[in-house]
């Protein structure tokens, strides 16, 4: 991937040190009122003027604050709206022949200007957000059957000798 002059990749570690000044960051910019238009968050340069941010921003600042807070490192790196399969596979963390696997299902849609497929980033990250929901809506399903079973009552001991016994009896049978 080349990226455009003047942008780089770059790594920022939380400093312990500051953890405090993070936490209070993140408290700030969560209170935050976001239909009242004067109370928006705005950035103080050093000549006193005051540039008020765009809320995409300020979800960034937000998210990049909770990651420092809790000891992580965040790595801010440009990225093109058209990715190669390569690229997408990279985003997604998976291989590149199940990403094109996926463009060829249908699943995300491609285009194909020459001979390499290119994944506009919005299409890409509709695909990775529909698979979160799915996700998520399995696990609340299993989690409602398992409640209506009523087995969130059974000893956990029982149900290990169960599930080693049904094992057991797979591989004989």
């Amino acid at each position: 991937m080349t990226v455009q002059p003047g942008f780089d990749d770059r790594t920022y570690l939380p400093v312990p040190a500051e953890q405090g000044s993070v936490l209070d960051l993140v408290a700030a910019l969560k209170a935050r009122g976001r239909d009242v238009a004067s109370v928006r968050p705005r950035l103080v340069l050093g000549d006193g003027s005051e540039v008020e941010l765009p809320e995409p921003m300020v979800d960034v600042l937000v998210q990049v604050a909770e990651a420092m807070q809790a000891g992580l490192a965040v790595t801010v790196a440009p990225q093109h709206l058209s990715l190669s399969t390569q690229e997408a596979a990279d985003l997604l963390g998976v291989s590149r022949m199940t990403v094109v696997r996926l463009l060829e299902a249908g699943q995300i849609p491609f285009d194909r200007p020459g001979r390499h497929r290119r994944i506009r980033m919005a299409d890409l990250l509709e695909y990775r957000q529909r698979q979160r929901r799915q996700a998520e809506q399995a696990l609340a399903d299993m989690v409602a059957d398992t409640e209506r079973l009523g087995l969130y009552d059974v000893d956990p001991e029982a149900a290990r000798t169960a599930l080693a016994e049904a094992r057991s009896q797979r591989r004989k049978g």
